[in-house]
């Protein structure tokens, strides 16, 4: 079962994310969530998820400052980017730094598990 970390500074898009989709149900488990990168970092380096959901501008820690940390420390992690913002600088430094995925907000559940699934496939064949 693949590991689901999400960071997100918006309380209610965090909550809708974590509790509007089945994750234990589509094969994945919900291992936590953090209001920005700062908070997140520690956390996801103990919990060692697959995949990381992060918001891109949040306080303290944006969502690219968090994922350089992620790529050079746990490499192996994909990630995920939301934002609410389309600027092209954001997406092509997500794509220097590795990022698989970068989606507009808003975004729904259906949306967010098919981008999780597909990264799922690849996760799972990195690991063959």
């Amino acid at each position: 079962m693949l590991k689901i970390f999400l960071v997100e500074d918006e309380f209610v898009v965090r909550e809708g994310i974590k509790n509007n989709i089945d994750w234990k149900a589509h094969g994945y488990e919900f291992c936590g969530e953090a209001s920005d990168g700062e908070l997140a970092f520690p956390m996801i380096q103990k919990l060692k998820p697959d995949i990381v959901i992060t918001d891109i501008r949040m306080p303290f820690m944006d969502g690219l400052a968090l994922s350089r940390l992620i790529k050079k420390e746990l490499p192996w992690i994909e990630i995920i980017i939301l934002t609410g913002f389309r600027e092209f600088d954001y997406a092509k430094e997500a794509i220097n730094i590795g990022i698989a995925e970068f989606l507009s907000k808003p975004i729904n559940g259906e949306e967010l598990l098919r981008e999780v699934d597909a990264l799922a496939v690849k996760v799972e064949e990195k690991r063959k």
